[in-house]
């Protein structure tokens, strides 16, 4: 991968950082702790309760996907980025621009 390449990859990936953390700051107000006192009714508070574990499990894959978006735009000019942990083959670059946060290459990621 080329400088030009990267410098177009690394405007992607602040792009996405920008909505990743806009949808953690979202989903953080929905896994706000459901208060007891609340009025509403027994089947209501469990639908709150199941939506908010819905968006507990949706907010630990976003802060995941911000930490590795985080390690990309900190490693893009590293040698090593874009090549394969694994095999240490380049990573194709339609994943790395579908999931710029990813260390595997298809073959590898399938594997394990």
């Amino acid at each position: 991968m080329n400088i030009e390449e990267k410098e177009k990859l690394k405007i992607e990936i602040a792009k996405r950082l920008i909505k990743t953390e806009e949808q953690v700051k979202e989903l953080k107000e929905l896994t706000k702790p459901i208060e007891p006192d609340c009025a509403i009714g027994r089947v209501s508070r469990m639908d709150a309760i199941n939506n908010k574990s819905i968006n507990d499990a949706a907010l630990r894959k976003k802060l995941i996907q911000q930490e590795g978006l985080k390690a990309a735009l900190e490693n893009i000019y590293n040698d090593d980025f874009g090549k394969c942990l694994i095999c240490g083959k380049d990573i194709q670059m339609g994943r790395i621009l579908i999931m710029p946060e990813s260390r595997k290459c298809i073959e590898c990621s399938r594997r394990n």
